[in-house]
């Protein structure tokens, strides 16, 4: 059986499932890799497609009937959170217009539990728009914010930008939790052993990419988007930690916790209490 499997062309996706991906981890299922970016893959877990997926935290409230979290393969981390970027330092967002790449993405959670307690007057608009077209909207005055993930920690400057805030600091400073980004999630419907199976895979990938990085490379590199490689690298290190290979109890921690927040601001339906239970 092959599984129908979707997750970002990312450094830290492609580094951990290289060696699942060209058949090196013993014994993993076959998979059949479609790349799409966090918010495409988001969608097709709300419509119940793929077998697996790598989606936002945001988005498991509204997966986890059909969906199990797998315990590792994900990406959580400390001081690797969104920022708010500005083309002014200290600019008071209220009443302003912000552009996020998401509303179901965990930066834009954590963006509104940072406004909840830093902007008591409230943001105004908030913008849907292409990540990629962010900063170049903000440079150009098209929005007043934008809130940016990933390599843009690292080129935001090349842009003449600012950073407000950092989503991440204020997460861990509130909580002490690390920020949960990214899930992998699995149909329950494939079965106890399967999703076993699956688990150990991702966990196996994981310690094969870390154990031979070399190995990854190329596969990294391909799907990078023209990324400067010393980016990747920056972009892997940050993603790819101990949580990556298991949740382990501050990880699940962060994800109830997230999510618990969310839901209590109205952002997220309440999960149940045995939502995020592995098999």
């Amino acid at each position: 059986m092959t599984l129908q499997i979707a997750y970002s062309p990312c450094p830290n996706d492609t580094f951990v499932f290289d060696a699942w991906a060209h058949g090196r981890v013993p014994g993993a299922p076959a998979i059949d890799v479609t790349f799409a970016d966090i918010d495409i893959t988001n969608g097709m877990a709300e419509r119940g497609e793929f077998d697996v997926l790598k989606v936002s935290y945001a988005v498991l409230p509204w997966v986890l009937d059909e969906y199990t979290l797998l315990p590792c393969g994900g990406a959580l981390g400390r001081g690797c959170g969104p920022l708010v970027l500005t083309r002014e330092p200290g600019v008071d967002l209220t009443g302003k217009t912000v552009a996020v790449p998401s509303e179901r993405s965990t930066a834009y959670l954590l963006f509104r539990l940072w406004a909840a307690d830093m902007v008591p007057g409230g943001v105004g608009e908030v913008v849907v728009m292409p990540f990629h077209e962010i900063m170049p909207a903000v440079r150009d005055g098209k929005v007043d914010a934008g809130l940016v993930i990933h390599e843009a920690r690292f080129t935001y400057q090349n842009y003449g930008l600012h950073c407000l805030a950092d989503m991440g600091e204020h997460w861990e400073t509130t909580t002490g939790l690390p920020i949960p980004l990214g899930a992998i999630i699995a149909k329950r419907s494939l079965g106890e052993e399967t999703l076993r199976l699956l688990a150990a895979s991702a966990r196996t990938s994981v310690r094969m990419a870390w154990d031979d990085p070399v190995a990854s490379r190329p596969y990294v590199l391909e799907h990078a988007q023209e990324m400067d490689p010393a980016v990747a690298d920056q972009h892997i290190g940050l993603y790819v930690n101990e949580f990556t290979s298991d949740l382990g109890e501050d990880g699940y921690a962060a994800v109830r916790g997230l999510l618990t927040r969310a839901a209590a601001e109205g952002l997220v339906p309440p999960l149940g209490r045995d939502a995020l239970s592995f098999v």
